[in-house]
């Protein structure tokens, strides 16, 4: 079975312990996640779980399935790298002063396309927005000239259709729903 990249959106209701069920899902097959991300949706009432994971095509299929039966999954979607569009957002903290001794720091801010947030005497604070291989590529080059701190968040991502996966389920579900009647 060829292991892929593939990223899970799963929309529910916001109930507590609802994250524990899901990730008990991902340990009990023995699968690794690489990111998660969660939120409130587009729609009131409606949370969006981000999950990106390295797996076959037949295993994440299951375990979407699974994560469906539970009561407060409305739904899970099962993306590949073409159908979605995602970013990252990653943070460096820097010594202020190395930020100072040279031009080297804002040489790496300009090529990379981050900014700067927050400067103080002791430190400054850099932003990156994008994939996980550019954050980690500036973080490689920043690291010489000594990052206090670094963190990245869990992939955000957005669908290339043209609605919200979520939107269409439901109106197909409503229209299932009507001709039944």
């Amino acid at each position: 079975m060829m292991q892929q990249e593939f990223t899970l959106s799963i929309f529910s209701e916001n109930h507590v312990g609802l994250l524990n069920q899901i990730t008990t899902v991902f340990t009990r097959r023995n699968l690794n996640i690489e990111s998660l991300v969660t939120s409130e949706s587009a729609i009131a009432g409606i949370h969006k779980f981000t999950i990106v994971v390295f797996s076959s095509r037949e295993e994440i299929e299951k375990v979407a399935r699974q994560i469906e039966k539970r009561i407060d999954v409305i739904k899970a979607f099962v993306l590949t790298e073409d159908e979605i569009i995602h970013q990252e957002i990653a943070l460096y903290k820097v010594p202020t002063r190395t930020l100072l001794n040279g031009n080297e720091i804002e040489k790496l801010v300009r090529q990379y396309g981050a900014r700067i947030l927050e400067i103080t005497e002791e430190y400054t604070v850099i932003e990156k927005t994008g994939h996980h291989k550019e954050t980690q590529e500036l973080f490689d080059k920043m690291d010489q000239y000594g990052v206090v701190q670094f963190t990245r968040s869990g992939r955000i991502a957005v669908t290339k259709a043209k609605a919200e996966l979520l939107d269409n389920y439901l109106r197909k579900a409503e229209l299932d729903k009507q001709e039944l009647n």
